[in-house]
């Protein structure tokens, strides 16, 4: 097996909106009179110290996935920091007549913001709207709503970004290797996220002419299908050099197949960043040498997002006076020289 390279990313989540305010370098204690277009006279920045009282209404579809219940976890967690946040969570629903309903509940509650991570994004989009209309700003969480008009800031992963960085770092592995495969195991097709993630992989297989995809099987983000695929994806290709799979929950299965049918000859790349991928990364044990963070701490910045926002704040860090109309977190690789950075971080 050829030698793994380091590929370390930056991972922007909550972290980015930490305590303290944005600190200017006037250091008089009399006012400075600032010119036109001058960043001297900055907005209130929201930090950890207890200000105006915000009621935060959460609403998203059942943790039935991994990923899933780490997004409610963040986002209760997070909340329970503040002693100025009262988090008001329903009870997660796939059913979009049903996530709608919960939604108005927390509408005619009168809460002060609303973090919605929609089942459907484009099927809810009438939920944001509603809302936004009764003076309700929302923060939209990673399924993007249809109209930008249905929410005051968005924030989420980078699903392109995903595909985009497991394809270099396989690149940079395989680059001078001659007539080097590659296999895919990707998401459902039906899903707007799955074709992102495989587009980005493609585009960064263009930068290595010396590498072919030869396989691609689709699984349901569950280890069942990914067992299943995998098995298939082994029995055709007799031989190949590295796999990215789409999903670490999948990748059980995955690698449930790989180890029955006795095969070490490829490095496989995950994708998501389960506690069970990273402790694999760790060990170093099995094919598994990386997986691509889709991190679901954006729950967690989404509560930092609705609280500045109920408090009439902008970002610590930041020179503007509100938030960020969208904030994309960064698919971070994750591998056995950084993962203990990224253990923390790992959902179950």
């Amino acid at each position: 097996m050829p030698e793994i390279p380091s590929r370390r990313g930056l991972l922007l989540g909550s972290a980015a909106l930490g305590a303290g305010a944005f600190l200017t370098a006037c250091t008089s204690n009399e006012p400075k009179e600032s010119s036109a277009g001058s960043t001297d006279n900055q907005a209130a920045a929201a930090d950890d110290k207890p200000g105006k009282k915000v009621t935060i209404g959460f609403a998203g579809p059942q943790a039935d996935h991994g990923w899933l219940n780490a997004i409610n976890v963040n986002a209760r967690e997070r909340a329970e920091k503040y002693s100025d946040v009262t988090l008001d969570i329903t009870e997660g629903s796939n059913d979009t007549a049903a996530q709608i309903g919960q939604i108005d509940t927390l509408i005619n509650k009168k809460v002060d913001v609303l973090v919605i991570l929609p089942a459907d994004g484009k099927a809810m989009t009438q939920a944001g709207l509603k809302a936004m209309r009764a003076g309700i700003p929302v923060v939209n969480l990673d399924r993007v709503f249809a109209s930008p008009q249905a929410y005051r800031c968005w924030v989420g992963g980078d699903n392109y970004g995903m595909g985009l960085n497991a394809g270099h770092y396989i690149g940079e592995l395989l680059k001078d290797k001659k007539n080097a495969k590659v296999v895919e195991l990707s998401g459902p097709d039906n899903l707007e996220l799955t074709k992102q993630r495989t587009q980005g992989f493609d585009d960064a297989l263009k930068n290595y002419p010396n590498i072919k995809k030869v396989a691609r099987q689709q699984a349901e983000f569950t280890v069942e299908t990914g067992q299943a695929k995998m098995a298939q994806i082994l029995q055709a290709q007799k031989s190949f050099d590295a796999m990215w799979n789409h999903d670490d929950d999948q990748g059980v299965g995955a690698l449930r197949a790989i180890d029955q049918a006795g095969r070490d000859d490829f490095v496989m790349v995950g994708g998501a960043g389960a506690l069970s991928a990273m402790e694999a990364i760790q060990a170093d044990n099995s094919v598994l040498k990386a997986t691509v963070l889709y991190p679901p701490t954006m729950s967690a910045s989404a509560i930092d997002l609705a609280r500045a926002l109920g408090q009439g704040k902008g970002v610590s860090g930041l020179a503007e006076h509100e938030i960020p109309t969208s904030l994309t977190l960064y698919s971070a690789v994750v591998t056995k020289d950084n993962v203990k950075e990224y253990l923390p971080t790992g959902f179950k």
